[in-house]
């Protein structure tokens, strides 16, 4: 008999409460590897798409012209940061203009600022979404394991006493069917762990790329200010 076909027929022949944990790691395990898929391919294009926007935004010569880009890219978190600021920019434009009441350029900076904070938190949560539920797999999946082997160690040692023997072939086949809880549960633990792990870190270093994108937008704007103040109201490249 094969090891595999042996631990088939270990699993079928442990109590109901083992199998029940046993079903339920099983489950933990294939929702774990679902998001670590999911949330592989979505770093992962977030970050093709970003390279792509960010090249984009430092060739343009026109804002507007970035704006009509980044309404295609809405899978590229820089792209909707941007969005987000770029909305808010053209109406603050429009109310200074409808109240012919101009602003500082410190009071646009910090009016955009919060635009554009605004728009990395958004992002930052929606990659970060379904990633609490891979620490939750990784911190409970073990002890869930535990509980099943625990349970199924009391079940063989309840045998024992029925039997009246405690030879090694009697206690050997129960406390086996246990122990497998308890590797199905670090089986679905550790994978969870690490791809957590991996995710915020990638997580993290995203949020710094768009809080660098985030101050080069801010610059543009700046610079544009400045344009639009030399020149009066004349028209700016911007528009």
């Amino acid at each position: 008999m094969s090891y595999n076909s042996t631990v088939f027929h270990m699993i079928l022949g442990a109590g109901p409460v083992v199998q029940m944990v046993l079903v339920l790691l099983v489950l933990m395990s294939v929702l774990s590897w679902t998001i670590i898929i999911l949330k592989a391919r979505m770093f992962k294009k977030a970050s093709s798409l970003d390279e792509e926007f960010e090249l984009f935004f430092a060739e343009s010569q026109s804002l507007s012209q970035v704006a009509s880009r980044a309404r295609r890219m809405r899978y590229s978190p820089m792209a909707n940061v941007f969005s987000i600021a770029y909305e808010d920019y053209k109406k603050l434009r429009r109310d200074v203009k409808m109240d012919d009441a101009p602003l500082s350029r410190a009071a646009w900076i910090d009016v955009l600022s919060r635009s554009v904070s605004k728009g990395i938190k958004l992002e930052i949560q929606e990659l970060e979404a379904a990633l609490p539920l891979l620490a939750t797999i990784g911190n409970s999946a073990p002890f869930i394991g535990l509980f099943g082997t625990v349970w199924g160690i009391m079940r063989s040692f309840h045998d024992i006493g029925l039997k009246g023997s405690a030879s090694l072939a009697t206690v050997a086949p129960g406390i086996s069917e246990a122990l497998i809880a308890t590797a199905v549960g670090l089986a679905a633990a550790i994978p969870a762990v690490i791809a957590y792990n991996v995710f915020m870190s990638h997580s993290s270093a995203k949020e710094q790329d768009l809080e660098a994108f985030g101050a080069d937008f801010l610059n543009e704007v700046e610079r544009d200010l400045l344009r639009r103040k030399s020149i009066g109201r004349g028209h700016s490249c911007i528009d």
